[in-house]
């Protein structure tokens, strides 16, 4: 008699529209006959069935239509059997437990094949002897990564996409090659106190039972395509730039002072792929920043990603020394020094892409915690149409900045893009009749044709004395990366006056508050009135994912009216949007930022406001009364036009 081997999960897959089997393995395969030399491996396969009988109870009818379920494979109810943390966000969870239809026919139901595919399907299959799913793809009616979803759908499991949510390079480490190989399985993330792990085959038991045994942490299992499952093994466990190695190879390994004394740069340390893959990830990722925060027991590893922190990986606490290690050798710092906070920079290239990192380390009770902002010069060139300004915005703000003299001023908090759109300004001045220079700290952005000044104050190079060998540059336009004091203030106005375009960022929270800002720092109300030409607040809000974004039916205009919408902005057509998720964004709807400006120009009503030393309030005033939007109501425009959401405008915007 028989014995059922463990492929017998996929038995039901691999039959024909007509029921015929489309097992091509030989005759015999998978079988054993009693007696003989085989009573060792007769007991070996009675141990495994008795395994799987344990794991997956006898199929029951279905309590609807008596209709048999395949016992093989476990079913993702949301109702009943979701982790207790919920699924991550990434994972593209089934609609329906397994399905009890032939895969083919499922697939002609839900619209991804048609019958006449799969009638040429099912022919391709007996003259080739090929299993359904590789006879759709030869005859090209769906791709492999379509089958893989229609496959993760009809088996009721979930599905990750590996080309949208690269697995998680620190958990590689945590199964061997061998094992990742054997059963095409490799860790992408974890959650809620669970591994999550993509497979070909998520659920074969003694895989899982493996995975588990190795990691020592509960399994989420989720199917993924095939291809790009090797191809994220390949590069987890061979290519130079990715782990090779365990943590612990990683926190034993590098020596950082053989390093310095031998002046070279090493590149094959375990911990040195742990820190290129981890920047590798973040540039993937799209993240500005990448946060290594030391806890009691662990080390927590954060990316922000349009403006929000995610929590990306965790790494056992004997890494964090090392890892600070080198990157305080990249960053050119003092690694003997772990007791007060250090700045530097360093350049690479990922993917043939250069990189610029800010490097500032912080020491806690825990340990030195790390924080890298990442500069993408490509990602990063902006020009003025890139800034999403509407027509009467673009009409306030390109009239000054094309003047040939004055100061235009771009506030907000840390991180709300004003040196991007100061650098997509400059851009639209730059032609070859105009001499431009800009004084930064640091230089984020190289740009040809502006000489660009680095501040060094170990070396006496301030803004101030910058600023003061930049007049004597014949420049037409000065750029000044921040006013941070009185002194750079009072130099940028007289630079103004003097006939000069002077663009400058400054840390205000709306354009009426600035001017009151520059008289705190000591600049004379006088000088400030006559000297600045133009404000312009910004802010930095999600957009919404083009992909997924779903139109709002009927819009609460009893609540955007609320929010401060007019009877003119409700008049015309409303193409209101909320965020839903998909592979695309991350599962968060939102994909990319856009600025909201409030975009004052100085008139001679605010001028005289200005010198009487007038609240910002009432600047704001007679700011909107001459035309100004504030940032709500510009935020409010863009949600009406559909690229932003209520819930990330009442985030941004207070």
């Amino acid at each position: 008699m028989p014995v059922v081997d463990s492929d017998q999960r996929y038995f039901l897959l691999r039959q024909d529209e007509n029921g015929a089997a489309e097992d091509d393995r030989a005759p015999g395969a998978g079988t054993v006959e009693l007696g003989g030399s085989n009573a060792q491996e007769i007991e070996s396969r009675l141990q495994q069935i008795l395994e799987t009988m344990r794991v997956a109870p006898p199929a029951d009818p279905d309590p609807v239509d008596g209709r048999l379920t395949d016992p093989g494979y476990e079913t993702y109810d949301h109702a009943s059997s979701a982790p207790a943390g919920g699924f991550p966000p990434f994972m593209q969870l089934p609609t329906q437990t397994q399905g009890v239809t032939r895969l083919g026919q499922a697939m002609v139901d839900r619209g991804i094949i048609t019958q006449d595919q799969l009638d040429e399907a099912l022919e391709h299959q007996r003259m080739t002897r090929k299993r359904l799913g590789e006879s759709l793809i030869d005859i090209g009616a769906v791709t492999s990564f379509q089958l893989s979803q229609a496959l993760a759908e009809h088996l009721g499991v979930p599905f990750v996409d590996l080309e949208t949510h690269p697995p998680d390079v620190m958990l590689a480490g945590m199964i061997p090659e061998e094992v990742a190989r054997r059963y095409c399985a490799l860790p992408v993330e974890r959650w809620s106190g669970q591994v999550v792990v993509a497979m070909a085959n998520p659920n074969d038991v003694f895989a899982l039972d493996d995975l588990r045994v190795l990691t020592g942490q509960s399994i989420l299992a989720a199917l993924a395509d095939t291809g790009h499952l090797l191809a994220a093994i390949e590069r987890a466990y061979s290519r130079s730039d990715i782990i090779e190695s365990t943590l612990d190879d990683a926190a034993d390994d590098y020596d950082v002072e053989a390093e310095i004394q031998s002046g070279t740069v090493v590149d094959d340390a375990p911990v040195v792929k742990l820190v290129n893959a981890l920047l590798e990830k973040a540039v993937a990722d799209r993240a500005s920043d990448l946060h290594i925060e030391p806890a009691s027991r662990s080390v927590s590893i954060r990316m922000r990603i349009d403006g929000i922190l995610h929590d990306t990986s965790e790494a056992p606490l004997n890494v964090l020394r090392p890892m600070v290690s080198r990157l305080k050798v990249m960053g050119n710092l003092d690694i003997a020094q772990n007791r007060i906070p250090q700045d530097g920079r360093f350049s690479l290239s990922v993917q043939g892409r250069p990189i610029d990192v800010r490097i500032a380390t912080v020491p806690t009770a825990a340990g030195e915690a790390v924080v890298m902002r990442l500069l993408d010069p490509v990602r990063g060139a902006m020009d003025i149409s890139s800034l999403g300004l509407s027509e009467y915005e673009s009409e306030r703000f390109i009239t000054a900045f094309h003047a040939p003299q004055g100061a235009i001023f771009v506030t907000g908090p840390t991180g709300s893009g004003k040196s991007s759109t100061l650098y997509a300004l400059l851009a639209s001045v730059n032609t070859r009749d105009k001499s431009i220079v800009s004084v930064e700290d640091p230089v984020e952005y190289r740009l040809d044709g502006v000489k660009q000044i680095q501040i060094n104050t170990r070396a006496g190079m301030t803004f101030p004395s910058a600023l003061r060998s930049t007049l004597r540059a014949d420049p037409d336009v000065i750029l000044v990366g921040e006013v941070r004091d009185a002194e750079t203030a009072r130099i940028a106005a007289d630079a103004s006056i003097t006939g000069h375009l002077v663009l400058s960022t400054l840390h205000a929270t709306s354009s009426a508050s600035s001017p009151i800002r520059l008289v705190d720092m000591g600049v004379e109300p006088y000088l400030v009135a006559s000297a600045v030409s133009c404000i312009a607040a910004q802010r930095l809000g999600r957009k919404l994912c083009e992909v997924c974004a779903e139109p709002v039916e009927t819009p609460d205009i009893a609540l955007l009216r609320r929010l401060g919408a007019t009877d003119e902005m409700l008049a015309g057509e409303l193409t209101l949007r909320r965020p839903k998720g998909c592979q695309n964004c991350r599962q968060t709807g939102y994909k990319g930022r856009a600025p909201i400006f409030e975009i004052m120009p100085i008139t001679e009503d605010i001028t005289r406001l200005i010198v009487e030393r007038a609240h910002s309030a009432d600047i704001e005033h007679v700011a909107v009364e001459q035309g100004m939007d504030t940032l709500r109501i510009a935020a409010l425009r863009r949600v009406l036009r559909g690229d932003l959401s209520i819930e990330e405008m009442t985030r941004v915007v207070s």
